[in-house]
C-alpha cells in the first residue's frame, strides 16, 4: 500500500537528503500493484485522469504518481482517489481486523469486557 509516513505529499526530491527510509521491495511492489488496480478501476468507470483528480481533490500529477505506484504519495491523496473510484468502503472493510477469524478470536482476549449493570 502507499506509504503514510513523513512524506505528507512532498516530493521525494524534497526528502532526498533526509533520513526517511526507502520502502521495502514488498511495499514497493504492493504500491505498483495497487496503483495499477486503481488505474483499471478508473478505466472501468470510463473516467479521465482529470476527472478523478478533480473528484479526489488532487493534481493530475499526484494521480499519475498513485497510478504508477509511487509510495511517497500522501495517504490522504490515496484515500481520496479510492473514494473517487468508489472503492473506499471496500478498502476500509479489507483492513477491518474484526472481519477475520483471527481478529474475532483475539478481540475477546485483547479488548476489555463490557461492564454489565
Amino acid at each position: 500500500m502507499l506509504n503514510i509516513s513523513a512524506y505528507s505529499g512532498k516530493d521525494r526530491a524534497h526528502n532526498a537528503g533526509s533520513n526517511v527510509p526507502r520502502p521495502s521491495s514488498r511495499v514497493s511492489a504492493a504500491a505498483v500493484s495497487i496503483g495499477e488496480q486503481l488505474l483499471a478501476w478508473r478505466k472501468l468507470h470510463g473516467l479521465t485522469a482529470v476527472q478523478v483528480a478533480e473528484r479526489a481533490g488532487i493534481s493530475r500529477n499526484t494521480l499519475r504518481r498513485i497510478e504508477t505506484g509511487d509510495p511517497g504519495v500522501s495517504f490522504e491523496a490515496f484515500l481520496g482517489v479510492a473514494r473517487a473510484l468508489g472503492v473506499l468502503d471496500a478498502l476500509v472493510a479489507a483492513t477491518d481486523p474484526y472481519e477475520t477469524d483471527l481478529g474475532r478470536a483475539r478481540a475477546d482476549e485483547v479488548l476489555p469486557k463490557r461492564v454489565r449493570r
